[in-house]
């Protein structure tokens, strides 16, 4: 599977510009994290993109309806099941470096844009850690955001989590134009 087959099959599920752009940013910290254990940048890459593709059609069947279809359209299995295992409640097991990293980024990303849309600049390169921090303490500031997910899967992927916050920042602003955060 390449990124131009998962981006068909992500614009044939997601039609939610703010999903879109989520997938995006998954898709840009996943390759960054690729390249510094030197792992296969478009297998992360696809699996940063479909990691969400199925919620806005299936919702509460999340991510065990994609998994059935992503494997009808062929999608391997260890793509498929780091996709799993992003979501807690699915019981599948993050057992690989790929599945530990999707977990850790997809809620940081939700989040790091959350903070990036409250600045004046609505803009990421002026997102530092010590803003993500400040706001992770508000519990009312993105009140849907898992913060334990956040924390979680920094320790499972066994990061530092200041360090993995500023990573996760420095990869999405390399895409900052395609999320909209780069005004």
């Amino acid at each position: 599977m390449n990124r131009d087959e998962a981006l068909t099959i992500l614009k044939e599920y997601t039609k939610s510009e703010s999903l879109l752009k989520h997938a995006y940013a998954v898709e840009s910290a996943m390759i960054a994290y690729a390249e510094k254990f030197g792992e296969d940048k478009e297998k992360w890459s696809v699996t940063g993109l479909l990691h969400d593709f199925d919620y806005e059609m299936f919702p509460d069947e999340h991510p065990l309806r994609g998994n059935e279809i992503l494997k009808e359209k062929g999608v391997p299995d260890d793509i498929r099941t780091a996709i799993m295992g992003h979501a807690d409640y699915s019981g599948v097991p993050r057992e690989t470096l790929m599945a530990k990293t999707l977990f850790a980024v997809d809620e940081l990303c939700g989040f790091i844009t959350a903070v990036t849309l409250v600045r004046p600049s609505r803009s990421l390169s002026e997102v530092k850690f010590k803003s993500v921090k400040k706001k992770l303490k508000d519990k009312k500031f993105a009140a849907k955001v898992n913060r334990e997910e956040i924390t979680k899967g920094a320790e499972e992927l066994n990061v530092d989590f200041p360090e993995h916050v500023e990573f996760v920042v420095a990869a999405m602003s390399k895409a900052a134009d395609s999320l909209g955060l780069n005004p």
